[in-house]
This record gives structure tokens, sequence and C-alpha cells, in this order.
């Protein structure tokens, strides 16, 4: 009987099964039994033979599976140590596995991963179809990249990133499945990175990481090295031999550096090599740079995994070096045109300060030159208007006050323009009330509105309670508007009206508008109306004054208050100016100790008739008109007309207050306040400036020297009795 090699365990098992029914037949059947005894034992011989042969046959299959299991084992660790988000999917799109950094980049764990059942529910529409299309091309089974998909990860937020797929050999058993590489494309400048990446993760299980354009390698948790590749391997020439799976780092390095392939270990090879080794084992991600013997630069960045690895990247950096090396033979050459630039730059600095300096000075001096006949003339004529006068007398007095006030005015608004330029106006933040601002505005135009014979109307849409902000900086816009209503409205009305812009829970912006019927303005003259020193009517025939700055004022006090300014006008129909600002809400503040009575005139004439004031003053007018205002309340009132007397006689004399010019010859305000303030007695005795230097920094100064108020000039009586009376009631409470 002839033997033959078995095919397969079916024919094995048929072939058994016709020896045993044939023996079974030979016992039954003696003859039989004799007639094929010969072959009966030649099925059992065969037999044997099959065993053996299903025996060898049962070990090459569990060896078979050993290297599969050893395989996958292999694939499941570079799988999981896969420097970007990896997710492995069969021809359908369904996910069967996901690593590490898939599941971080889409916000979700392992199980949730494997749960979403179809990769393809991260893509939108379009982008489906395309990955879709490529996991099922069986003509196609080389690498692809899908750039620019739209990817859904985390709390339904999408990002443009690109897709490598890879479609997986059928020695890991996964025949028929692909791995879908994700690269992440938000980050421009990780976008390098990013396409290395998607290169090292195809190699990575295509070709064991060989073909990375960067150095890269995993050494274990005992420091042993577990897999490199070929660009790793071309760095180190000098010592390629040494670096083979296995090996320690540390012996890698040291037998590197004995054989001269590290630069930086010349001189200190076991120095050198202890502090490589050890930051080679901190893996913290940090950048290190290494010189090689080649003249090569190379930027090490290394960090632990997880599971103890260490993960290590070689990026040569040679052209960054060569360009830092030629910047910085350029850097010394640089630094003398820098010099001498700068030297240009602060002569041209302080010349600027120089000027700005002057200018400051010029408006200042300006401002006191003018400001202090302006006392005098306003004094006087507060005082004329107490006494008995005509009606004639009376009306005289008032165009004195018209006058001088619009001049006042104009002063204000050109100290205003340069401190704004400066930026030197700092805005209150303090309790306001829109209804008193109102009112304060209605009450200063009332003269104005009465003779012109038209209306002034308040709308004031409901505000929020508490609002806090700068009411005068906010008046002072809202004035300038109303002034020039009235101002070009010669019938009709003027409407100021206050309407809610937005708010929010901490703040509220305003919309303030003035309305008139006036003359309206040109179209083509709205675009320079807020530039300083415009007008709508420039010319010499011009039948309103003005300077032209109230206008840029408020626009750069809007800008100041976090608002804009706009205007809406029609020649001949009237003009609505507006402005918004934002202001604070729902703060509570204490109220001020001290709270002054109004008619300020009758509680000094009834509570502190008789007390001494000294006037210091280096203006005789001004002095005269401090004492006879101060006498009508029954103070009694010593002068000085400079510092130096004034220290004298408050040396030499009890003073209940000192009104201080600031600007004297000789010995100054300021200095006279701190040498008065050593005087014993006097370190508490009310000091109040009263000068036509108003600038911030002045009122600072006056402060800073030891006195409690200031009083800019020119002042009215009002403000000079209420300022005193605090002053008094402060050291009587």
């Amino acid at each position: 009987m002839s033997h033959r090699p078995v095919n397969n365990l079916s024919e094995l098992r048929e072939r058994a099964k016709r020896a045993i029914e044939l023996t079974q037949a030979s016992l039954a059947d003696e003859e039989l039994r004799n007639a094929e005894n010969v072959d009966i034992r030649h099925l059992v011989e065969e037999l044997r033979v099959y065993q053996t042969e299903l025996e060898i046959q049962n070990q090459e299959l569990a060896n078979a599976q050993s290297e599969v299991s050893l395989a996958l084992e292999k694939y499941r660790s570079l799988f999981d140590y896969l420097p970007l988000p990896g997710l492995v999917v069969d021809g359908n799109g369904f996910v069967v596995d996901a690593n590490h950094q898939a599941c971080e980049f889409l916000g979700l764990s392992r199980n949730a991963a494997l749960q979403r059942r179809s990769a393809l529910l991260l893509f939108d529409m379009d982008s489906r179809a395309r990955v879709h299309k490529v996991l099922r091309d069986q003509n196609n089974r080389a690498p692809q990249t899908m750039e620019l998909l739209d990817l859904k990860v985390g709390n339904d937020q999408t990002i443009p990133c690109d897709v490598h797929v890879i479609h997986l050999h059928e020695e890991f058993e996964v025949e028929g499945r692909s791995l879908l590489v994700l690269v992440d494309k938000s980050a421009e400048v990780a976008r390098r990175q990013a396409e290395l990446a998607a290169q090292q993760s195809s190699t990575l299980l295509q070709e064991a990481v060989n073909g990375l354009p960067e150095g890269f390698t995993i050494y274990d948790a005992d420091d042993r090295l577990v897999v490199c590749n070929e660009a790793y391997l071309s760095f180190y020439g000098t010592s390629r031999d040494l670096i083979v799976p296995g090996a320690r780092f540390e012996d890698i390095v040291r037998a590197g550096a004995l054989r001269g392939q590290y630069k930086q270990a010349e001189g200190r090879i076991e120095e050198w090599v202890q502090e490589r080794v050890r930051k080679h084992r901190e893996a913290d991600g940090s950048h290190l740079e290494q010189l090689l013997d080649d003249g090569r630069w190379l930027l090490i960045i290394e960090y632990r995994t997880p599971g103890g690895f260490i993960v290590g990247n070689r990026i040569d950096i040679s052209a960054r070096k060569a360009a830092e090396a030629e910047l910085d033979r350029h850097r010394h050459h640089l630094e003398d045109l820098v010099t001498a630039r700068t030297a240009d730059l602060i002569e041209a600095r302080d010349a600027a300060e120089a000027a700005n300096r002057a200018k400051s000075a010029f408006l200042a001096n300006m401002s006191h030159e003018i400001r202090t006949p302006m006392n005098g003339i306003l004094g006087m004529a507060h005082i004329l208007r107490r006494s008995d006068v005509t009606p004639r007398q009376a009306g005289r007095l008032d165009q004195i006050q018209a006058s001088a006030d619009h001049l006042l005015s104009i002063i204000n608004d050109i100290l205003d323009i340069s401190k704004i330029e400066a930026d030197k106006i700092v805005l209150e933040n303090v309790p306001l009330a829109i209804d008193s601002l109102f009112d304060n505005v209605r009450s200063i135009l009332a003269d104005r509105v009465r003779t012109k014979g038209i209306r002034l109307l308040i709308e004031a849409a409901p505000l929020p309670p508490d609002l806090y902000g700068d009411p005068t900086r906010l008046q002072q816009a809202l004035l300038n508007y109303a002034s020039n209503a009235v101002k070009f409205t010669e019938e009709g009305a003027v409407t100021v009206r206050v309407t809610v812009q937005t708010e929010t829970s901490d703040s509220v912006t305003l919309r303030f508008e003035v309305q008139d019927t006036g003359v309206g303005i040109p179209a083509e003259t709205l675009p320079r109306l807020f530039r300083i020193f415009e007008q709508a009517d420039n010319s010499t025939t011009r039948k309103f004054g003005g300077t032209g700055l109230g206008l840029a004022i408020t626009r750069r006090l809007a800008h100041l208050m976090g608002g804009e300014v706009g205007v809406e006008s029609k020649q001949g129909a009237g003009s609505t100016f507006w402005f918004t600002a934002k202001l604070g809400k729902g703060r509570r503040t204490a109220p001020r100790a001290t709270t002054i009575p109004i008619d300020a005139e009758s509680t000094l004439r009834k509570d502190h008739s008789g007390k001494r004031v000294l006037v210091v003053d280096d203006e005789p007018v001004n002095r005269e008109v401090a004492r006879m205002l101060l006498e009508d309340v029954g103070l009694s009132i010593d002068g000085a007309t400079d510092g130096k007397q004034a220290v004298a006689m408050a040396t030499g004399a009890s003073y209940a207050a000192i009104l201080m010019d600031m600007q004297m010859y000789d010995v100054d305000g300021l200095e006279a306040t701190r040498q008065i303030r050593q005087i014993p007695g006097c370190a508490g005795l009310p000091i109040i400036a009263m000068t036509a230097n108003v600038f911030p920094e002045d009122r600072e100064l006056c402060l800073e020297a030891g006195m409690n108020d200031f009083l800019a000039k020119p002042f009215d009586p009002d403000a000079l009795f209420a300022t005193l009376l605090r002053a008094l009631s402060a050291v009587r409470g």
C-alpha cells in the first residue's frame, strides 16, 4: 500500500474512518480478516504516520500563534507610543482600536472611543465620503493623505486636520484594517513637525521608524535602546557601530565621547558624560543643543512616557546656528549704529520735552497772568453788586460778568485741550446723579435761554441707580453741546435727553443728546466739526463767536469715558449732537463726614464772626477783594504781601485760617506753608491755597506742602465762603 502525504485534516479523518470500518468488518468475518490482514497492518502503520504528521502540524501551528502574539504585542507597543493620534478602523470605518494620543486629542476615554463605532462620524459630510472611499479602495492599498478635513474633537469643536491612511498588512492578522493618523493643522507653527510626525507614524508601522528625517529613539525603563531610526544613526556616524538595540545609553555616550564624537566633551569627558546622562534621564521635554565632531548642531528633545520609556528626537539646527553666528558677527556693528541712533533720539526727545515744558510753562504763566487780574475784575464786580446799585449799573455789571466769564471759558478750554493732548487729565470715579447734572445745565443756561425767548427741555429715560463716574467732565461735555445749541437757536427749543444704550451687571453706557431747532449745518462741514480749532463757519464775517475748542474737548472727554461722539444735522432744520459715556453702577459710598450748608455765607456770619483770618497775596487788588468779602461776613482780616511776611505774622499771632497765594516773590506760598507748619500750634491750622495756578500738578504741590484745600482764581464769593467754612468747620468739629 503506497503512502502519500496528507494534505489536510479532513483527508486524514476520512482515511482513519475507512481503516476503522475495515477493521470492524474484518473482525466480523474471519475469512475477510485473513484476506485483509495485510491491508489492516498497512492502515495501522499509516495511521501512526498520520498521527506523527498531525502532532508536527499542531506544534507548527502553536509556534505560528506565538509569533503572531509577539507581532501583535510589538504592534501594540509601537501603536501606543506613536507620537500622533491614531485610530485603527475596519474597511467600513468602524473603530477597532485607538491609541493614547487619539483619546486625548478627541477628548474621549479609550472605552468611549471604541464605543463611538464609526470613525466617519468624526468628520463632516464631505469628508466622510472621502475617508470611506479610501478605506474601501481595494485596488490602492498604499498610504494616502487627505488634507484639511474638518474633525470634531471634545465638545463638538471642529478643527482642520490632515488624515494619513495606512493600510495594515496581514502579518498582524489585521488584513482589511487601516490606521488613521490624525495631524492637527490648527497650529501653523507646528506644521512641519506635524507633517514629519505623520511620516514617522506611517514609517513606524510600515518600516520600523527608519524613514523619519529626524533622529528618533526609544529607550526602555532600564535606559537600554529599544529602537532608533536611520536619521539618528546618520547623525552619530563616529559611534554608529555602538548604537544597537539593548545597548545602555550611558555606555553609548561614553564610548562616543572617547572617540571625539561630541565637541562639548573635549577635555572633560567624564564630567560631560555624567551631565548628559542626568539630562537624558530627566527627560522633561526641555531643549538641549549638541555640537558634533563634523560641525553639525543638533537640537535634542527628550520626554518620558507614562510607562517609563524615554522618547527622544534629534533635529539638525546647523542652518539656524550658522545664521545665529552670522547675526552675532553683525551685532557689534549694529550696536554702534544703535548707540548713534539712540543718541539722536535722546537729543530729539530732550528737545521735544523741552518744547513741551516750555509750552506747559507758557500756558501756566498765561493762565496765571490772566486769572490774577480777572480775579480782581470779577471780585470788584461782585463787591459792587453786593452794594446798592441802580438797575442800569446792575446791567453793566452783568455785561462785565458775562464778558469775564466768556474770557475765562476760553482760558479753561485752552488749558483743557492742552492737558488732554498731554494725557494729564485723570477722570474721577465718584457717585453722580444725572438729574443733578441736568439741573446744573438748566441753571447755567437759564439767563441765555430766557433772553433769547426759547425753551430748554429735559428728557430723561429711566436710569439705573447708584451711578458713578466723573460728574465734572460729564457736565462739561454736556454743557459744551447745550451752549452751542442755545447760541445757534433763534426760536423754538433746545432739548437735552439721556437714554440707556447698553447695560451690564457692573456698568451702563448712556447716550446724551442735545437737539436744537437752529440753523443746522451743511453736510460738507460735518466731517471736520470735532477737529481742534474747527468751526462750521470760519469766515471773517461769521455771525457767531467761539474758539472752536468745545466740540474737540467733548470728543476727547467722551473717548476718555469710553464713549463716542456724533452729529446729525440738516441745514435749516436744526441739529442733534450726541455722545456716549460708560459709567459704573451699583457701588455705594459712605456720605462725607463734613456736610457744608447750602448758605455758607450766613453760616460763616453766624458761627465764625470775629475770627481772625490771614490773606497772603502779592497782588493788592486780590488782597482787597478777599478782605472786603470776608469782612462783610464778620471776619477779622490781616494781609501779607509775600510768604516771608506771612511766616512772621503766623509766628506772632493766632489765626483761625490762612488764605495763601502760591506764586509770590521771595518766599512762595509752598515754602511759606512748610515753614508755618513748623511753628508750634500751627500744625493743624487750616491753610487754603488761593491761586491762579490751576493745573492738577499745582493742586498736588499745594497738598504735598501741607495745605488743606485749594481755591482757584478767579473765584466767586460763594466758592470762597464754602471753602473757608469747610476748613473752619473741620477744625471746630
